[in-house]
């Protein structure tokens, strides 16, 4: 229980629990968005009361996430001013123009056009309404880049330099801070990552309708929008995160360096898992691809990379301790993150095989329930990469990198606040768990409860008189058709 002394070990434990709590909000927010957005805009052009069900159906479950979303992301902006006071004062100067865009364009925005969705239904235009849902979806979206830009500074800062007393970065440059070089690839790859999200909850939805033969025409609709996203957005994210990796590679040479156990200058091979042996200062693994990720970074199998040891023996990464970085934990989780991509992609793959071919899932209960828990997946590689980003900058909170300006870096001890005792951060912690959990809990019962519920259309049979069979068939077009008006009741 030594960590309970630490209040720097401590103060990270505490906004690294609130940060993981709020990104279970984020990607659904952002994901289920486009979701609801697309289903507006079928029920705009088609005006069926099916439709319309699906797109308030939506509407409900995005609303029940994006106000748990609002509420622990103050949290986190309140701890900026309690237990990192001293960051704060650091960064105050850069991270008051993208912070407070996010609050005045982004947020008031989503929240603006959120009230039209949920107030304004049979009140506004059609077209309107459909604008609406698309405006919600480009607000969280532009949310999400202010965010990233802020926190993409600390990872590589541009545009800025040391005040005449060393105690805080000066902003010179506003767009260079914001353009900063790891903003564009990690925005894309965290937004598309966000979308597959959002793609295997609709999935998930849809899998356990026709689990319990249910919503069959809404099931159908949805399983082939979620297949679609998934597989795009999948797709693209390939490319996004080998932009990611080559912006790493770039400037951050010590999270490279973690995240695959490089302790001595070398050619760094690709590993598929493994174990770093922090005492020997070796990876110890059955298998590797020599020059794997040398590949990877530049597209040369040969291309040599400084590690840990070697990195802080210069100026610039004087701050950094092999002996005491948490390499084996930047290790797994970034091998992690690869691992539960792999798995998401052979979900897609699946997914799109036995949805488009003849509707086939809907006689798969094993490809259903592997629907229904698809989400965990994504849900991971995403925690598991923020782990990895911001774990592997350790010790830095503003991290050196190789084009920042001379002087702008901030180790994590020195932006905790020295007047925030151990026992009132340990104390804080627990009360915070502890409501995060009630609302958890609440959460999930909410959000449970919508599902229950289902697209209800007024006026209309429970929608589970339709089998799903005679929905999910596919014509010669590959699209699915409702093709029999035959009914039976389907047990839930």
């Amino acid at each position: 229980m030594e960590f309970l002394s630490d209040p720097v070990l401590l103060a990270r434990l505490q906004f690294a629990a609130t940060a993981a709590y709020h990104f279970i909000f984020v990607p659904l927010t952002i994901g289920l968005g486009l979701i609801m957005a697309i289903n507006a805009t079928r029920s705009f052009r088609s005006r069926a009361p099916e439709d319309e069900a699906a797109t308030v159906f939506w509407v409900k479950i995005f609303t029940a996430t994006f106000v748990l979303g609002v509420a622990t992301g103050i949290t986190m902006e309140f701890s900026f001013g309690t237990n990192w006071a001293d960051y704060s004062r650091f960064v105050g100067d850069i991270f008051g123009a993208p912070l407070a865009a996010e609050a005045l364009l982004a947020f008031f925005l989503e929240s603006s056009f959120l009230g039209v969705l949920l107030f304004g239904r049979g009140k506004v235009s059609p077209k309107l309404y459909c604008a609406s849902a698309w405006l919600v979806w480009f607000g969280s979206a532009l949310s999400a880049l202010w965010i990233l830009i802020a926190n993409s500074w600390m990872q590589t800062p541009a545009g800025a330099e040391l005040s005449a007393d060393g105690t805080s970065a000066v902003l010179t440059d506003f767009l260079a801070a914001a353009l900063n070089p790891s903003l564009v690839p990690r925005y894309g790859h965290t937004v598309l990552a966000l979308l597959v999200m959002g793609a295997f909850v609709a999935m998930a939805v849809a899998g356990w309708y026709m689990l319990k033969g249910r919503h069959a025409q809404f099931a159908a609709k949805t399983m082939r929008l979620g297949v679609v996203v998934a597989i795009v957005s999948t797709a693209v994210l390939l490319g996004t995160a080998h932009s990611s990796a080559v912006v790493v590679s770039e400037e951050q040479p010590s999270k490279l360096a973690m995240m695959e156990g490089m302790y001595d200058s070398e050619v760094p091979p690709l590993y598929a898992f493994g174990w770093v042996d922090e005492q020997s200062q070796e990876v110890v693994t059955p298998f590797s691809i020599p020059g794997g990720t040398s590949f990877l970074a530049t597209g040369t199998w040969d291309t040599e990379f400084p590690g840990l040891n070697e990195l802080a023996q210069t100026e610039q990464f004087a701050g950094l301790d092999p002996a005491t970085a948490p390499v084996n934990f930047v290790f797994q989780t970034y091998h992690l993150m690869v691992a539960m991509f792999g798995a998401i992609c052979l979900i897609c793959l699946l997914a799109l095989i036995f949805t488009f071919r003849k509707g086939k899932i809907v006689k798969m209960r094993w490809l259903q329930w592997l629907c229904v828990i698809s989400p965990v997946f994504p849900f991971i590689a995403i925690q598991a990469g923020w782990f990895t980003a911001e774990v592997g900058r350790q010790p830095w909170v503003v991290y050196p990198s190789m084009t920042s300006p001379d002087g702008v870096s901030l180790l994590v001890q020195d932006g905790v606040s020295a007047s925030v005792s151990n026992v009132e951060v340990t104390i804080t912690l627990i009360l915070f768990l502890a409501v995060y959990l009630f609302l958890l809990i609440a959460w999930a019962r909410t959000i449970g409860r919508f599902i229950k519920e289902g697209p209800a259309v007024k006026g209309a049979p429970e929608a589970g008189a339709v089998a799903v069979e005679e929905v999910l068939v596919v014509d010669e077009g590959a699209a699915a058709a409702p093709v029999a008006d035959a009914s039976r009741k389907g047990g839930e």
